[in-house]
C-alpha cells in the first residue's frame, strides 16, 4: 500500500531550495557528502518531525511539531537531509546533516510501503531516549502537523536505536510507549541531589 506523504508547507520547501542553491550554505554545511555530491541535489520525501517531550505512565503523551525534514537526493541515493523549523516569521531553513539516520529512514520507508494498511509517514523524536522513529500514522487525511500517536499507529525505531530496542522492527504505539516509560527517568528537580 503506498504511503500518503503529506505535502510540506511551501515556505519550508522554498527555504530548503534556497539553501541548496546557496554555495555558502552548502560549503559551510558539516555534510561532506553534500559538498562533494555530483549532479543536482533535490529535496524529497518531506516528513513532519514531531517531538515527544514526555512519556506518562499510561504511555499517552503530548507531541509537538518541531519541523519538516527533507531527504536530499543526488542521483539514485539520499546523501543528506535538510531540516526546517517554525520561527515567528514562518518556516525557515535550519541545517543540513548526514549520518546513519538518512539510510535508516530510507530503509524504514521502503519497509512501510510493503504494509497492507495505508499510513501517513512522520518522524517522532524521543529526546529523553536519544531515539528517532518512523511514525506510521493511521489518519492519512491529516495535514501532518497535528495529532498524537494513536494506539494502533506503528512506530519503527531507526538505527541507531537505544540498547535493547531493535531497529526497524515495527511496534504498535500501545505496545512500545508503555515499555519506554521504564527507560525514561524524570529529570531531577532543582535543588535536589542527583
Amino acid at each position: 500500500m503506498p504511503l500518503h506523504v503529506p505535502p510540506a508547507p511551501a515556505p519550508a520547501l522554498r527555504s530548503v531550495l534556497t539553501a541548496l542553491g546557496s554555495p555558502t550554505a552548502v560549503r559551510e554545511a558539516r555534510t561532506p557528502s553534500l559538498r562533494t555530491a555530483q549532479g543536482t541535489a533535490t529535496p524529497e520525501l518531506p516528513l513532519p518531525v514531531h517531538v515527544l517531550d514526555r512519556i506518562t505512565s499510561e504511555g499517552v503523551s503530548a507531541t509537538r511539531l518541531a519541523g519538516w525534514r527533507f531527504l536530499i537526493r543526488c542521483g539514485d541515493r539520499a546523501v543528506a537531509a535538510a531540516e526546517t523549523r517554525l520561527t515567528p516569521d514562518g518556516w525557515a531553513f535550519s541545517h543540513f546533516f548526514e549520518g546513519p539516520y538518512i539510510a535508516s529512514t530510507e530503509r524504514a520507508l521502503r519497509q512501510a510501503e510493503s504494509v497492507a494498511q495505508a499510513y501517513q509517514p512522520r518522524l517522532l523524536s524521543l529526546p529523553g531516549l536519544y531515539m528517532l522513529t518512523l511514525w506510521l500514522h493511521g489518519d492519512c487525511s491529516s495535514d501532518g502537523t497535528t495529532g498524537h500517536p494513536a494506539a494502533t499507529d506503528l512506530l519503527v525505531p531507526l538505527a541507531p536505536a537505544p540498547p535493547g530496542i531493535a531497529a526497524h522492527r515495527p511496534h504498535r504505539v500501545a505496545e512500545l510507549l508503555p515499555m519506554l516509560t521504564h527507560r525514561v527517568t524524570p529529570a531531577p528537580l532543582l535543588g535536589q541531589p542527583v
